[in-house]
């Protein structure tokens, strides 16, 4: 295998040490190669966690070497929070884990780093209110700073892409994978290397138990159709065995020929949203809670829910939301069965589909795929409200068909075999829907087509 390019700071920012966006496009972040691999000792280093990260040493790289600390306005760092409410401690926490989660730096590349260090993310964080705008200080460990601020080998990476990848895995797979676009393959790794990096999880004993299989069809293959759907690069996973099991993975590599439909035009610095952790807290779901369900699910999957939880708390019918993370799981698998069928259909194609700009006929497949979805969500949300309120609505439902002059057969279906009879699903669905989010419910939003366009195979 080709040795890595090695790129170096000045060849991508010229002689100054202020770094400007150049016409062209934003400026990448130069993120040195032994901070690609990160094995957390003692805590879980979640995606937010990730990005929130890659935005500070962003920023710390743009004010240069000769400081100390570092400091910008909370505004420019993340987004999404009420600066002047309970939303505050979700930062805190944040910063609080860079500063205590002990990492491991190491190069993907055997080698590449001669030493071996081991300090946390961030030396010390601060949070100041002046003139009702919240600032953060933060610095480095002395033993990292230098290289961290100005890499000799580093992999040029688009914040961009960054933001639009929703789980951990994708997002340190994405960053390890464009390390090696310019040799089209990444190391060859034990399989049990790529586990811990991947995940962002301490190899302790627990993970140890993880089996291949189990890290394969949770892990790889999601972020694989997540990095090829929304990223700027193509990647493929190559299996090696040893007997009949599998020993060892590798990557390979390529640029994608024509760019993905991009979901959000970000600059390269673009606060890290935080918005459906805010929401969470809002709703009385504590924002931990939300950050494993998103570790499961998907960060797509809990925001779309996350939506559907406020609109469902907003009205009283059928009755008061009580348990709004009892009702936010209750919706989640529905999300989760439409972005396991797309990963595996995304893994099985041999050359992953470049989403384009649709003509009408593309746009009325992908509003149809939508209500296909939306209907199987809001029947998991049926299915989840009490037997009481079950029956209300079948009683409901049973005067709107009489008023409407329905056919017998279906009445008949309802009242004998229940709302979940084929030919009565439909009709309670709507019923349901109509009263519980209005009229337009079955009218998806530019976002949402965006989100269905963006989907592998859409």
């Amino acid at each position: 295998m080709k040795a890595p390019l090695r790129y170096s700071r000045a060849m991508i920012t010229g002689a100054s040490r202020e770094v400007s966006t150049p016409a062209r496009g934003p400026v990448p972040l130069l993120k040195p190669v032994f901070s690609l691999a990160l094995v957390p000792q003692n805590n879980k280093i979640t995606a937010l966690g990730r990005r929130t990260w890659n935005v500070l040493l962003h920023i710390a790289q743009n004010q240069g070497l000769e400081r100390e600390t570092f400091r910008a306005a909370l505004t420019d760092i993340v987004k999404g929070l009420d600066y002047n409410s309970g939303d505050m401690k979700i930062i805190k926490t944040h910063l609080r884990s860079m500063i205590t989660t002990l990492v491991e730096w190491q190069s993907p590349t055997a080698g590449e780093w001669q030493t071996w260090d081991v300090c946390g993310m961030l030396s010390h964080a601060r949070l100041t209110k002046e003139r009702g705008q919240v600032w953060v200080e933060w610095s480095y460990a002395v033993n990292m700073r230098n290289e961290l601020l100005d890499p000799e080998i580093f992999a040029k990476l688009s914040l961009e892409v960054i933001s639009q990848l929703g789980s951990h895995p994708a997002v340190a797979l994405y960053e390890i994978c464009s390390r090696y676009l310019g040799v089209g393959q990444t190391a060859r790794k034990a399989w049990t290397w790529w586990r811990p990096v991947l995940l962002g999880r301490p190899d302790d004993e627990r993970l140890q138990r993880l089996e291949y299989r189990i890290f394969k069809r949770d892990t790889l293959r999601p972020a694989l159709a997540e990095i090829n759907a929304l990223a700027d690069i193509e990647i493929e996973m190559l299996e090696f065995k040893a007997g009949r099991f599998v020993s060892d993975l590798q990557f390979t590599v390529r640029k994608k020929p024509q760019r993905v439909l991009a979901l959000q035009q970000r600059s390269a610095a673009e606060p890290v949203d935080v918005a459906v952790l805010a929401s969470a807290e809002r709703l009385g779901i504590d924002h931990t809670r939300i950050e494993r369900l998103i570790e499961e699910f998907g960060d797509a999957a809990v925001a779309t829910a996350i939506e559907a939880v406020e609109k469902r708390a907003a009205t009283a019918f059928p009755e008061p939301l009580r348990d709004p993370l009892r009702y936010l799981k209750s919706v989640l698998p529905g999300h989760l069965a439409a972005q396991e069928e797309a990963s595996e259909k995304a893994v099985a194609a041999k050359e992953p589909e470049v989403v384009r700009v649709a003509p009408s006929d593309r746009l009325a497949q992908w509003e149809k795929k939508w209500l296909a979805e939306r209907i199987e969500l809001l029947a998991a949300e049926l299915a989840a409200l009490p037997s009481e309120r079950q029956a209300e609505l079948v009683q409901g439902l049973q005067e709107d068909l009489v008023r409407r002059n329905a056919h017998p057969a279906v009445i008949q279906r309802l009242v004998g075999k229940g709302w979940t009879h084929p030919m009565v699903r439909h009709e309670m669905v709507s019923f349901y829907a109509a009263g519980a989010y209005g009229p337009n419910w079955n009218k998806p939003t530019d976002k949402e087509l965006l989100t269905i366009a963006a989907a592998p195979n859409a």
